[in-house]
């Protein structure tokens, strides 16, 4: 038997606010017509001045322990990936751990921007595997508004507030017979590349927060070069080739077209799953804020995926082909919410 860690719920909280392409136009020089072309977004979400990175992942939270049908009391540990935290300390996780009511366990943040959900899904997955914990909240969640250049028209366009969650629990797999789970994680980073993607502040340097910079083509010549890269690097390492794989799952719709478009990527029977036009960049939480929706329509238990993404630094992760998640258990859950 193999010990591995299955996801049997997911939750994500939106703020209400709304900032359309026609109203970012009135504020910079751009228009609907140029962002869509560029980046296929037309609107994102913006959080409340009263609403912070906490209070996004709590909802998001107790939405993802609702669909797990567990309690606060059944989770062992908290990892919540932001680079937007409430504070510089105490962890941002600590407030959802209070607001929850957990009085047990670990609860602690990640931080590697774009990437982040995965690196928090790795590091989960590794204290189940080993057997320091049993059932683990993994929270991505940011207020990326607060550290946007509204004079930027290049940034500014592109990110929006928002949180996801997924319970990740372990089981005991016969791998042998229905290999499930989590099957492997693959990470990589290269702090070369710091000045394609960062904030102009911190503590220790200018004891601002800073505005987020970015250079836009090489971050998306990084995106094409190391995603391929590693996605190849996850196939190898299960077995598998681009035909066993269902859905490609990644934070950024042009991403995943140039991929396809260039031959970068040659998954004959896998559909690109990414939801980016009502939302915008969210950054790392992407991946289980937007499979809500995709689980209930379109994806099926034995499913398997790729969740990818690339970010400041710049990190590279192919995340888990997974059948990872249990899908018929969520999309039952997930149903029975939506109907009450």
């Amino acid at each position: 038997m193999t010990r591995r860690s299955i996801v049997i719920g997911c939750g994500r909280y939106l703020p209400e606010r709304i900032l359309t392409n026609e109203e970012l136009a009135k504020r910079v020089e751009t228009s609907d017509e140029w962002i869509q072309q560029r980046t296929g977004i037309r609107e994102r979400r913006i959080a409340a001045d009263d609403e912070k990175t906490s209070d996004l992942a709590i909802n998001a939270a107790k939405e993802a322990l609702a669909s797990a049908g567990v309690s606060a009391d059944d989770v062992d540990m908290i990892v919540l990936a932001t680079a937007t935290p409430d504070e510089t300390f105490p962890a941002t996780a600590t407030r959802v751990q209070a607001a929850l009511g957990m009085t047990k366990g670990a609860a602690f943040d990640v931080q590697a921007v774009c990437t982040g959900f995965i690196y928090a899904l790795n590091v989960a997955d590794n204290f189940i595997r080993v057997g320091q914990a049993n059932t683990v909240l993994v929270i991505g969640a940011e207020t990326f508004s607060r550290i946007l250049d509204w004079e930027d028209r290049t940034t500014c366009v592109l990110f929006g507030d928002g949180a996801g969650a997924i319970v990740l629990q372990g089981i005991d797999e016969n791998v042998a017979v229905k290999p499930r789970g989590i099957l492997s994680n693959h990470l990589h980073s290269d702090g070369r590349h710091h000045d394609c993607l960062y904030v102009d502040g911190g503590p220790s340097s200018t004891k601002t927060v800073g505005h987020l910079r970015m250079q836009g083509p090489e971050v998306f010549k990084h995106a094409v070069n190391n995603m391929a890269s590693v996605l190849g690097e996850a196939l190898t390492a299960n077995n598998m080739t681009a035909e066993d794989i269902d859905w490609l799952m990644d934070g950024s719709t042009e991403d995943l077209t140039l991929l396809y478009d260039t031959g970068h990527l040659h998954f004959a029977g896998a559909d690109p799953l990414a939801v980016l036009d009502k939302w915008g960049h969210r950054v790392h939480h992407v991946h289980f804020k937007d499979v809500r929706q995709p689980v209930l329509d379109w994806v099926h238990a034995e499913d398997k995926s790729f969740l990818d993404g690339v970010a400041a630094g710049v990190y590279s992760v192919p995340g888990d082909p997974e059948g990872c998640i249990d899908f018929q258990a969520i999309t039952d859950k997930l149903k029975a919410m939506d109907s009450k």
